[in-house]
């Protein structure tokens, strides 16, 4: 490994087991049957873990933006054409999006990156330029990035996150935007999981029958092009990811190691966490996984991930949405596990032994 990014290999903050058998001592103390609140127990047992007290909670959060261009688009893979990306990150950070829209609604404060849309905006409000190239390479041809792009990439991803931390976050979502980059992110679960694309490859923005089949031959070129045995992750991700791809997978790491829970969105985000954990395992242990993306391969990355989000609203559009959209409920699990009374407090009667 390039000795710059040897700080991806860097030992994870470990979860604070004590905080968690606490926060479960606690759930089993309130006034219910134990486990009646299903999954609103478990997320404040496990952010109780992750922030080592007995309030946990979910705020402030912090989503990371990244938008970028993939040179794949030239393939034919979207139903949009490129200049979507620039237009949306208009729209993005103009408000008009669906996750600013539910990033103002949730009180997040949303970073957005140009990390390479393929024509340079110039200055643009509320958008922090870290242009790392015109967009990626077409991997059905070439390798996504050189390794000074990949690095360039996954050092905006490590610092955006300690500057989150610096300001106070304590909840990490990514999001992203870039027209294509379904290919990309189904590229990188096919090679890391050594499955076909005719298995993980779906619609994206909406594709028919024969415009799957036809992205799903891309990917297949791209494989033979670039997974060869001998690649670890990191090569992969150079070869057939994204730099929004890439920036989020520098983020998760360093989000771990420093100790901010990860909220890890839908199928896109969900290869880049799938490339963090193959490169620091202690990754995963900082992970909830929101929702479960209506991308026929997402299944796969997330039973790779050992993940069991929290919600399916067959949802597929990216932006960091889904992850936005628990937010509420991990507020209100943690006001659960807070203000709920115990037994003893409320003077009820426990279950019989």
């Amino acid at each position: 490994m390039n000795p710059t990014l040897a700080w991806l290999q860097a030992p994870c903050r470990p979860i604070d087991q004590q905080a968690a058998a606490a926060a479960q001592a606690r759930q089993d103390r309130l006034t219910k049957p134990r486990g009646s609140l299903g999954r609103l127990e478990e997320m404040a047992i496990q952010l109780a873990g992750m922030q080592g007290t007995d309030r946990p909670t979910p705020d402030p959060v912090r989503i990371l933006q990244f938008i970028s261009d993939h040179g794949v688009a030239v393939e034919g893979v979207s139903l949009f054409p490129r200049e979507v990306t620039l237009q949306m990150l208009y729209n993005i950070a103009r408000g008009g999006a669906a996750v600013s829209v539910m990033a103002k609604a949730i009180g997040a404060v949303m970073e957005i990156f140009d990390l390479g849309v393929a024509t340079d905006p110039g200055p643009v409000p509320g958008v922090r330029s870290e242009r790392i190239g015109p967009g990626t390479g077409n991997i059905a041809r070439e390798p996504a990035m050189t390794e000074d792009q990949l690095e360039r990439a996954l050092a905006i991803g490590r610092t955006a996150v300690e500057r989150a931390v610096e300001e106070g976050a304590r909840l990490l979502i990514c999001g992203e935007m870039g027209i294509g980059n379904t290919t990309p992110a189904t590229a990188l679960a096919c090679a890391l999981l050594d499955l076909a694309p005719a298995r993980l490859t779906g619609p994206g923005t909406g594709l028919d029958v024969q415009g799957v089949a036809h992205k799903a031959q891309v990917i297949a070129t791209a494989l033979e092009l670039h997974a060869r045995p001998e690649h670890g992750p990191l090569e992969l991700l150079r070869r057939l990811g994204g730099f929004d791809i890439a920036a989020s997978t520098g983020a998760f790491i360093r989000a771990a190691q420093l100790g901010l829970p990860i909220l890890v969105d839908g199928f896109i985000i969900s290869s880049a966490a799938l490339v963090a954990t193959r490169i620091n395992p202690g990754v995963r242990d900082w992970m909830l996984f929101a929702h479960g993306s209506a991308e026929p391969g997402h299944g796969s990355m997330l039973e790779a991930l050992a993940a069991n989000p929290y919600l399916d609203l067959r949802m597929r559009l990216g932006e960091a949405t889904g992850g936005a959209a628990l937010v509420p409920l991990l507020r209100l699990a943690c006001v659960i596990h807070q203000e709920m009374a115990t037994f003893d407090e409320a003077g009820v009667s426990e279950a019989l032994a």
